[in-house]
């Protein structure tokens, strides 16, 4: 396992590379190489999924989702205006484990996964 460090100033550690929940995004993303639809797993872990063209890869994803910082409120713990709740996840404290997938869909188009454990944006709790 290795250690990820690309969250901003918000007090939270880095996160560490877990292989399993990898493996986990990777098999979930393989099982919709033919419809890339955005639909979570429903699985064990939190998640985040993106897809896009050109070379998309989990760091793009992660920043794209970071981007989304000036839309959460921590005040009032919501999203204003836009989407937050992405960038929730990749703040959320207590997840201290990441693994992502990628898949080439059929379209042409990239379908990345990001997993965390344990999951995050618990509805009710603040992310740090």
């Amino acid at each position: 396992m290795h250690t990820i460090q690309f969250v901003p100033h918000v007090g939270v550690g880095p996160i560490t590379w877990n292989y399993s929940v990898a493996a986990y995004a990777q098999n979930y993303v393989d099982q919709r190489r033919g419809d890339c639809d955005l639909d979570h797993s429903m699985g064990p872990y939190g998640e985040n999924l993106a897809e896009g063209y050109g070379t998309l890869n989990g760091m793009d994803t992660v920043k794209m989702w970071v981007s989304e910082k000036p839309n959460y409120d921590y005040a009032s713990n919501s999203c204003v205006g836009d989407e937050c709740l992405h960038y929730t996840q990749v703040v959320w404290r207590k997840s201290t484990q990441l693994g992502c997938g990628r898949v080439k869909c059929q379209n042409g188009w990239w379908f990345v996964i990001c997993s965390y454990y344990p999951l995050g944006n618990i509805v009710g709790e603040c992310p740090y």
